[in-house]
């Protein structure tokens, strides 16, 4: 059997100084542009939906970081959830900015900022494409869709989870380079803090698993000849998933305590309010909404109550033929086109957890589900119009300006959609005006 290895890339002191001015660049941009966008919120109220049970009626909150509090955060289910860290975060808020609304959203801006900066330089850690990196860092950072996960003062623990989840990624790249107990531990370490924040990263691993494919290119690969394409710290499959075995475990505990805090709080809803065909269709349907909304943000609302057998069956089979077809073509040009593949297993395998097949809550769908997932989507975008018009001769003149278009749609979009979430009442009556539903008491 032929081995074949990798070509290395040149890196050339030139190169490199000329990267580290353009990533200098475009961090400078992330930080400006989101700020452009999220500046508004520090005129902004609390909402009374979550952030009572989050902060405004919680006493061990506002108790600030003591050693009670502490103790509270890490042993007492709350508002349906086991997440630590997130309340150690907002604790720490309440010491700094009190009851004032304007340093707890702040700070998730920061985060978010900081998530934008992260994903663009691990993204390009793994890959060394500087503009495709920052074209997902952009759409992540001004996505309209990702405007609840910030302007919400309750949704800390998906901007603080994120942190980890990318944070675990930066290390992991890490470890891939030159593996050690150490730095596998840091890997660990990090997972178990996201998870801690929000059981969101259950889905974790698997992503980890995926970039162990591409574009880490670890995998012992077949080529169509039957010759192995082996790539420095190449494994079978076999091994590369016992190597996720730990944080598997960690994965398994979370859920664990995910299930039982939920079912414990009656969060967790029974088939007999929602069957399981119900459940399939809304997840269906859900899945290809997500994408719509991503290309077309329009109607975006704090919440979208679940259609309760509403929806009709043709609706969850296009869908479902939809996702198949997308699933098909990904794997039949996953050599061709990794980066697809990838994507989009990232998209559907990190909405597993809140697509709806365990039911918690009464909403169909919610925004901030897509805040890690629809990264999986910005990158399939950004490698595929790559790849699209990689032998077009105007490609240098028609992409600068495609993204001088499309970057200012997106933070003028993204900024009327934060301009809803002032207060309780324009949030509400915004979401009254693009939901067909009638919304159930809060």
């Amino acid at each position: 059997m032929k081995l074949r290895s990798r070509k290395k890339r040149v890196n050339t002191p030139q190169s490199r100084e000329t990267n580290g001015s353009l990533k200098f660049i475009i961090c400078i941009f992330l930080v400006i542009s989101t700020l452009a966008v999220y500046w508004q919120v520090q005129d902004h109220e609390f909402i009374n939906y979550d952030d009572d049970e989050y902060i405004t009626e919680n006493g061990h909150v506002q108790a600030g970081l003591t050693g009670e509090s502490i103790v509270w955060a890490f042993t007492t289910p709350y508002a349906a959830n086991w997440h630590p860290m997130t309340w150690l975060s907002h604790m720490l808020d309440y010491e700094l900015y009190g009851d004032r609304p304007k340093g707890h959203l702040l700070t998730n801006v920061l985060l978010h900022i900081t998530n934008a900066l992260l994903l663009f330089m691990v993204l390009f850690r793994l890959t060394g494409a500087i503009w495709q990196s920052a074209f997902v860092a952009v759409l992540f950072a001004l996505h309209p869709l990702n405007v609840g996960s910030v302007a919400w003062a309750a949704e800390r623990k998906n901007v603080l989870s994120t942190l980890f989840w990318l944070l675990t990624m930066w290390v992991y790249i890490s470890y891939v380079n030159k593996p050690s107990i150490k730095k596998y531990g840091w890997v660990a370490l990090f997972l178990a803090l996201g998870l801690m924040s929000k059981p969101m990263l259950v889905t974790l691993p698997f992503v980890l698993l995926l970039l162990d494919y591409w574009p880490l290119r670890r995998w012992n690969i077949k080529n169509t000849n039957g010759s192995i394409e082996q790539t420095t710290n190449s494994a079978p499959l076999s091994r590369l998933i016992l190597e996720k075995i730990p944080l598997l475990l960690l994965v398994i505990g979370s859920i664990t305590t995910t299930l039982i805090v939920q079912k414990t709080s009656g969060a967790v809803k029974s088939f007999d309010v929602y069957p399981l065909k119900e459940r399939i269709i809304n997840a269906l349907v859900s899945y290809v909404s997500y994408l719509q909304k991503m290309v077309w943000p329009s109607n975006l609302s704090i919440f979208y109550p679940h259609p309760e057998g509403a929806l009709p069956v043709w609706k969850g089979i296009l869908c479902g033929m939809v996702l198949v077809g997308i699933t098909i073509f990904a794997v039949k040009w996953i050599r061709k086109a990794p980066y697809f593949a990838v994507g989009w297993f990232w998209y559907l395998g990190t909405l597993v957890p809140v697509i709806g097949i365990v039911q918690v809550g009464a909403q169909a769908m919610a925004d901030r589900y897509a805040y890690v997932p629809l990264i999986g989507i910005f990158i399939i975008l950004a490698w595929g119009i790559s790849g699209l018009l990689e032998k077009w001769d105007q490609r240098k003149k028609a992409l600068p300006i495609a993204a001088g278009v499309v970057i200012p749609v997106l933070m003028v979009a993204a900024w009327v959609q934060a301009g809803h979430w002032k207060n309780t009442i324009t949030i509400f009556k915004h979401a009254v005006s693009v939901t067909e539903n009638q919304y159930p008491s809060f």
